[in-house]
């Protein structure tokens, strides 16, 4: 059922009565249709958790001895959902912290290195003799792990990460572009496509397709997954 760039924008001109095209470049129109369906691809992605771009991620190293446990958000990520490092023989996980209680744990009294933050050029009180139990970020680009086993590792390291997430899709103008989107959500991402492209080019939407996309939307919610999923219910801070 996966549709090509170049079928879904035939589709949605071919429902609004206009020239044919046997590629995107070939009118203004069907160039500006595939931009909508890429401008609503994007729109449904960042709105949801979408198992298709769930992945393990490797952090990125800042590789910088003054800022030893420091790492960046790889390119496209979207979300961490856990993060783990290499502490020897298996790796450990690393848990989020909010940036206050990271600041509230630190000890500048005891066994650290002072780190000079990225941004804004506050000290942070890195422990240097034991292996990472927490992380933060500041301004979600960076994040802060705090400790390192000097006796093992100067930096932290790439290479030893391990986190599970999510990421933004690529998108591509081109005929043979497949949008990164299973089956059960390809028909929405359609149908609001379309939806968009009679409201912006044909002076008003289609009531028909108005409904087919609101239905949609709805039937989507609980069936993006392949493998039938537990239901998840709030535990109210309980562990």
């Amino acid at each position: 059922m996966k549709r090509t760039l170049l079928e879904m924008t035939q589709s949605i001109l071919s429902d609004m009565d206009s020239e044919g095209v046997n590629s995107i470049s070939d009118t203004v129109e069907a160039e500006q249709v595939a931009s909508v369906i890429e401008d609503t691809f994007f729109n449904i992605v960042a709105a949801r958790d979408i198992p298709e771009h769930q992945q393990l991620i490797k952090l990125t190293s800042l590789s910088d001895s003054s800022k030893p446990t420091h790492f960046k958000y790889p390119t496209n990520t979207r979300k961490l959902e856990a993060v783990q490092y290499n502490v020897g023989t298996n790796y450990g996980y690393v848990k989020y912290v909010d940036p206050i209680t990271f600041l509230d744990r630190m000890n500048p009294s005891g066994t650290v290195v002072t780190v000079t933050d990225v941004k804004g050029g506050t000290p942070l009180y890195i422990r240097n003799d034991c292996m990472p139990s927490y992380y933060t970020s500041f301004d979600d680009e960076n994040i802060v792990m705090d400790s390192f086993d000097a006796s093992v590792e100067v930096i932290l390291q790439t290479s030893k990460t391990r986190a599970y997430g999510y990421i933004y899709p690529t998108f591509s103008q081109t005929d043979s572009f497949v949008p990164d989107i299973d089956d059960t959500m390809l028909p929405y991402l359609l149908a609001e496509a379309k939806s968009v492209c009679f409201s912006l080019f044909k002076s008003g939407s289609d009531p028909k397709i108005e409904q087919s996309a609101r239905r949609l939307k709805s039937s989507v919610q609980n069936d993006m997954y392949k493998t039938k999923m537990a239901n998840k219910r709030p535990n109210y801070g309980r562990t």
